[in-house]
């Protein structure tokens, strides 16, 4: 019945992206995850268990606050979604064991950090760096890496980013990436290991261009700002999905 297995673990992922949801909404505001309740960010109103079922009470609510009417954001089903699909991708290519777990909180990290990324614009260094040293520990049980594989893997994709917007500032004047970029390239090696780096910049800095073109075009102005985060961390997802780490097209 390994079609009620999945069922299953796609039901575990859309609960999870509803939790990862307050952390997106959260974190950024330096409000608890834990305490309080969860409320209508327009009217204040508590949000009861029936009206918070995960990707359900959106659809049943046909998108808005029961007691104010307020449209509720898409970001809400989007996240759950998502995150219900890796779950399933985790869940189809580890199977039950501990590499799905750890890859799981992976996937976690970059979802939140991605939409945060999104709506504000920064990488919250608790995050970051503290998704860096939990990809360090992580290292100890995963399969596919070894500790130094991964500490590499830090050193080297925050390295890689630090001095591509070293450099960048020194030929233009302008800061043209974040720190939280560099950061979060240093996490992402951390957890897939240093083989990974130069795939990821690459997908990644390929999707950029892809996108991020034509919203200048659209926009009019050289200088709009597209967040770099959702972009790397699409690309870690699909190299971890796709095994493109293992692939003979490394440079190391």
């Amino acid at each position: 019945m390994d079609i009620v297995k999945d069922i299953f673990v796609f039901l575990i992922g859309l609960c999870w992206g509803s939790f990862l949801n307050v952390c997106i909404y959260r974190l950024p505001k330096g409000i608890s995850i834990i305490c309080p309740a969860s409320s209508c960010p327009n009217c204040g109103a508590k949000i009861s268990l029936f009206d918070n079922i995960p990707l359900l009470s959106y659809i049943l609510l046909k998108g808005r606050c029961r007691s104010c009417g307020m449209r509720i954001s898409l970001v809400y089903p989007t996240v759950e979604t998502l995150t219900g699909l890796i779950f399933f991708l985790i869940w189809r290519k580890f199977g039950l064991s501990i590499d799905a777990f750890l890859y799981a909180l992976f996937c976690s990290l970059l979802i939140v950090i991605s939409f945060i990324d999104i709506q504000y614009k920064i990488i919250p260094d608790l995050l970051s760096l503290g998704g860096a040293g939990g990809g360090l520990l992580a290292s100890l049980g995963l399969s596919g890496i070894t500790f130094w594989d991964s500490l590499l893997g830090l050193f080297l994709g925050g390295g890689i980013l630090f001095i591509v917007a070293y450099g960048y500032y020194k030929l233009r004047k302008i800061e043209g990436m974040g720190g939280g970029d560099i950061k979060l390239l240093g996490m992402i090696g951390s957890w897939l290991g240093y083989k990974s780096i130069v795939q990821v910049l690459l997908i990644g800095s390929v999707a950029g261009i892809l996108v991020g073109l034509p919203m200048i075009l659209i926009k009019k102005d050289r200088y709009f700002q597209i967040p770099f985060g959702p972009f790397l961390s699409g690309a870690a997802i699909f190299v971890l999905f796709l095994d493109l780490v293992h692939l003979k097209i490394s440079l190391f």
